[in-house]
């Protein structure tokens, strides 16, 4: 009984993905992985709402240039959970998904479910996370840290850096520091330049600035608000401007994930932060492009 139990959890997405019933890849992640750079940047905490007000009132030029936000389910309600699972493989799916064939996966863990069977356009990874996948392709894999979970001053907050051959945390990189962002990017762009260009890096940017607190992005704030979230978000693009300009002219061009973790409440039907379940948490942007 036990056996035709777990034949049959196995056979049925195995079947689904034979019959091509998958939805279609934008990209085929094999022709990225070993030939070109890949960036992964989550705007910590970023809401859908206010990524897509920024973007249709021309306020992030940076980001507005590679595509529109698509609006995905978060992973986990706050950053552990959702890390966990992107780290393996598993990115926001789409907001209106009904089941697995409705999502787009650019990684997948080949020891895990689905009959084996790797997506198409997906890279197959060996390993518990696709940072352990890329560095067995030769990639040098780099974390620059932002909130507490990455800041290795506490147990908790090494399990993540420890996922890379490289991790990297000052507390000028910490949420209460208005300049974060700028601090981070200033650091990798000077990293950058000691680093081989035949070696393939995957960095992994968790920009915290639009994370609690983001008062003072508005002059004369002193409480967090949608405003200053989004006033975060501002300052975050015209930073991403100077890091893929940098990257483009010391390493030429890349493979960018970009998109937030969870999102966050300021009142909304009572709600407050995130660790919750509500929209405002639960919906994130996403978007992913080539950097050329």
């Amino acid at each position: 009984m036990r056996n035709l139990q777990k034949e049959q959890c196995e056979e049925v997405p195995f079947g689904l993905f034979a019959k091509g019933k998958q939805k279609k890849p934008s990209v085929d992640m094999n022709q990225v992985v070993g030939n070109m750079d890949i960036l992964f940047i989550c705007l910590d905490t970023l809401r859908y709402d206010a990524a897509i007000c920024e973007e249709e009132a021309g306020a992030t030029p940076v980001l507005n240039r590679y595509g529109k936000w698509e609006k995905r389910q978060a992973p986990g309600n706050f950053t552990y959970p959702s890390h966990h699972a992107m780290f393996a493989g598993f990115f926001p799916c789409s907001y209106d998904a009904h089941n697995l064939m409705d999502r787009e996966f650019l990684f997948y863990p080949r020891q895990i479910g689905l009959g084996k069977k790797i997506p198409e356009g997906a890279y197959g990874f060996f390993g518990g996370t696709i940072m352990e996948g890329l560095e067995k392709e030769g990639y040098d894999t780099w974390c620059v840290g932002g909130v507490a979970f990455f800041d290795k001053r506490s147990d908790i907050g090494n399990i993540f850096p420890g996922y890379f051959r490289k991790s990297y945390w000052s507390p000028s990189f910490s949420c209460p520091v208005k300049d974060s962002t700028k601090n981070q990017v200033d650091f990798i762009l000077k990293k950058l330049s000691g680093a081989p260009a035949e070696v393939p890096v995957f960095l992994y940017l968790n920009v915290d600035a639009i994370h609690y607190p983001n008062y003072f992005y508005i002059e004369g704030n002193t409480r967090d608000s949608l405003e200053s979230h989004k006033a975060a978000l501002r300052y975050v693009d015209l930073e991403l401007g100077r890091l893929f300009d940098g990257w483009k002219e010391k390493r030429g061009g890349a493979f960018v994930i970009c998109c937030s973790d969870h999102g966050t409440c300021y009142g909304e039907d009572g709600y407050q932060f995130h660790g919750i379940d509500h929209p405002a948490v639960n919906a994130i942007p996403y978007k992913h492009f080539f950097l050329s």
